[in-house]
């Protein structure tokens, strides 16, 4: 049994020994599109050009490099109010179409709206609302513009007034202001993308310190492009402060809620974001006079206050204080010799009289009135009764003192018992 010989043609599966003819893979390309159906798509009107009865309109988004062409067949453009015109923001309904002799892919068109102001700003509002929400506007997040940036960068239109503004007003305050300047598309198709470019361009430079996005006045389709999403987002992630002047005062793209600084003009940002010298060297000359004159009044105040001490008495006569101190030290002395002087008298006289008193109480007191004290010969004892003394006895007078034997004793009759004892 032999092997099956492998399978050919468009159903069999592609590879390198079977490729698909290119008209097999251009039909299953234009099949698959073919079952997507009808799509609702959005995008801005950019060339506009008539064969016979057939319209083709390129339709752009205006978010980024994409654009396809829309053929109209049955005349739905033509009926359009108001009528087409470059720039138009519309919303169509159409076929996705594969064209298989060139590979090319179109939308046929079944039905073409034009975006009209109040959807517009209807969208813009929600738009806002998201952006909020997520809090690209909010304050906190805003970087402070630098005092005196080294280098500028500007993304504006080609040789535009709002360039000459921005670069006139700046160069009038700040002769030296060095601009890194990108001119774009600010309007238009191409803007969104350009402006992102650009922007992309200039953060990524580490010498920018600032950028302004700046255009003039226009209408309110003009200025769609500052109120892109793509565009606020790429504000918002910059990492270097973003002035956004766009229009005239009563214009407020959502650019002017993202940016770090709003200039209500491109002259009002040329202003903003460089300072003006000459005011600057005023507040300078001012600031300098009002230092000198501080420094001044407060060297005068102190050379016041140092001239007062000096004039003060202990410094003019600075032994004036020691004077003072010896007086104090001297009563201090005086006080002191005259308590001990007191002190000693009191004690002088409480010593006569104590001895005085000792004198009057003293056994020799007693001796100068004519008496005499007997002591026993051998002990030194005192003797106060007779029958204690011993065979001698000393007698001690007032001078002197005697020896003597005893010869006889007598008793007095306090010392004698009574009878009762006695005879007991």
């Amino acid at each position: 049994m032999t092997d099956a010989a492998p399978r050919t043609g468009p159903d069999a599966p592609m590879s390198a020994e079977n490729p698909w003819p290119l008209r097999v893979v251009s039909k299953k390309i234009g099949d698959w599109i073919a079952r997507l159906g009808e799509v609702w798509t959005e995008g801005q009107i950019t060339e506009i050009s008539r064969r016979g009865r057939t319209v083709y309109l390129t339709l752009r988004d205006p978010s980024a490099e994409v654009s396809m062409r829309v053929v109209d067949f049955t005349g739905a453009s033509a009926a359009a109010e108001p009528p087409l015109r470059d720039g138009a923001q519309v919303v169509v309904r159409a076929q996705p179409q594969w064209w298989d002799r060139n590979g090319s892919l179109s939308l046929h068109l079944r039905e073409i709206r034009q975006v009209g102001l109040g959807e517009l700003l209807a969208r813009l509002e929600r738009l806002k609302k998201l952006l909020a929400a997520e809090g690209l506007f909010a304050a906190e997040r805003k970087k402070p513009l630098p005092f005196l940036p080294y280098r500028i960068g500007l993304v504006t239109g080609r040789a535009s007034d709002a360039m000459r503004d921005v670069l006139k007003n700046a160069k009038v305050r700040l002769p030296a202001a060095d601009f890194e300047v990108r001119e774009v598309a600010v309007q238009g198709t191409r803007a969104v993308p350009e402006v992102c470019a650009a922007l992309a361009e200039l953060d990524a430079d580490p010498d920018i310190e600032v950028i302004i996005i700046a255009r003039g006045g226009g209408s309110m389709e003009d200025l769609l492009p500052f109120s892109d999403e793509t565009l606020c987002r790429a504000v918002a992630e910059a990492t270097t402060p973003v002035v956004s002047a766009i229009g005239h005062e009563p214009d407020t793209p959502i650019l002017d809620y993202v940016a770090d600084w709003r200039a209500s003009t491109p002259t009002e940002a040329g202003k903003k974001v460089v300072p003006d010298l000459a005011e600057e060297q005023r507040g300078l000359n001012i600031s300098r006079t009002r230092l000198r004159q501080t420094l001044l009044a407060r060297l005068d105040k102190a050379a016041a206050d140092i001239e007062a001490i000096r004039a003060r008495p202990v410094l003019a006569r600075p032994e004036s204080m020691l004077d003072t101190r010896a007086e104090a030290v001297d009563n201090l002395v005086h006080r002191m010799r005259s308590r001990v002087q007191s002190r000693l008298e009191r004690s002088i006289d409480d010593l006569e009289h104590l001895r005085a008193r000792l004198r009057t109480l003293s056994p020799q007191s007693t001796l100068d009135r004519g008496y005499a004290i007997a002591q026993d010969a051998q002990s030194g004892a005192v003797l106060r009764d007779a029958a204690d003394a011993g065979e001698h006895i000393r007698v001690r007078l007032a001078a002197g003192s005697l020896t003597a034997a005893v010869t006889e004793k007598e008793e007095s009759l306090a010392s004698r018992p009574s009878g009762r004892d006695s005879s007991q």
